[in-house]
């Protein structure tokens, strides 16, 4: 694993309107050395397609398309963020007045030394601020 994968790059490479060049070279690490997210992604990712489904962005047949690409890449879902979610992430929150979903990300990056990959602009921020190395744009 080589990267902690946010949701809001995850979303730029489904839907096609989004994708740009860096987001395509940055799937192409993921599909050639893998990345690592927290649990929770796998429950953001399904939230924000079956939102677009609702609203009619996408179909059923492109949410579950999406969904088995992704579940056919190297990406592992850990557990440990979940346990540090009152301590180690709601204390990044705090310091960088991040969402907690985003704080996790961050959390994450930092324990186990590895590059962002984001879109967010208050999480690259923080994890500028926190010298963590970004990836993404």
């Amino acid at each position: 694993m080589n990267m902690v994968l946010d949701t809001s790059v995850t979303l730029a490479w489904l839907y096609p309107a989004e994708v740009t060049p860096a987001i395509d070279a940055l799937f192409e690490r993921v599909i050639t050395h893998g990345a690592v997210v927290p649990a929770l992604w796998q429950i953001e990712i399904a939230n924000s397609l079956t939102a677009s489904l609702r609203h009619g962005k996408i179909s059923r047949k492109e949410r579950d398309a999406a969904l088995k690409n992704l579940s056919n890449l190297n990406i592992y879902a850990e557990n440990e963020s979940s346990r540090r979610a009152w301590s180690d992430t709601l204390a990044l929150a705090d310091r960088h007045n991040l969402t907690v979903h985003d704080g996790v990300y961050l959390e994450l990056a930092m324990r186990l030394k590895l590059p962002l990959a984001t879109l967010d602009r208050d999480l690259r921020r923080a994890a500028e601020q926190e010298k963590v190395l970004l990836l993404g744009v």
